[in-house]
């Protein structure tokens, strides 16, 4: 009996440390020089440690595509300093290889499509758009959020080929799958 309850107890333990390490870890880093909180966002997918800072605008009543996030234009996908993404391992976001290392992340809005751009430009404020230091665009596949998000969120959810890079503001989600490795 004891036997087995230690299994138990061992299982269910594994099973929990197993879930944790996906688990996101949020910390919020700075107000922001323009006033939105600033976070900085911890996952660890498939034995990468990956990590985005990116300020947290609100929608203050604005709407995606056109007052924000302008459909057809270069976006910096977050608010004040550029957000950016650091891995200690190579992601694959279809044919779109990225290195480990720091990148900045934009996207290109549009109504049924977005694209995720991955710029190797690094430590600048949001704009301008780094035009010319592209590492790579992917398209995102857009729906709706399971409800409205007032203030933007960028998530990476676990999935079983890898995870799935998700940006979520007002009702719109968009989200691209990626790899480890």
């Amino acid at each position: 009996m004891r036997l087995r309850t230690s299994l138990f107890t061992a299982a269910v333990t594994l099973a929990l440390s197993g879930s944790m390490l996906f688990a996101q870890k949020t910390t919020q880093i700075s107000k922001g020089q323009g006033g939105s909180p600033h976070v900085k966002s911890e996952w660890m997918v498939d034995g990468a440690n990956i990590t985005i800072t990116y300020g947290q605008p609100y929608l203050k009543g604005r709407t995606v595509g056109k007052e924000v996030a302008p459909f057809g234009e270069e976006w910096r996908t977050g608010a004040d300093e550029a957000t950016t993404l650091t891995t200690n391992k190579p992601l694959h976001f279809g044919p779109l290889a990225v290195p480990a290392g720091t990148y900045t992340l934009y996207t290109l809005p549009g109504d049924k499509q977005w694209q995720l751009i991955v710029s190797k430009k690094t430590g600048q404020w949001g704009i301008p758009y780094p035009a010319g230091q592209d590492h790579g665009r992917v398209p995102m596949t857009v729906g709706k959020s399971k409800a409205p998000v007032e203030q933007l969120t960028i998530a990476v959810d676990d999935t079983a080929d890898g995870g799935t890079l998700r940006v979520e503001w007002g009702s719109t989600s968009a989200r691209v799958p990626f790899k480890v490795g």
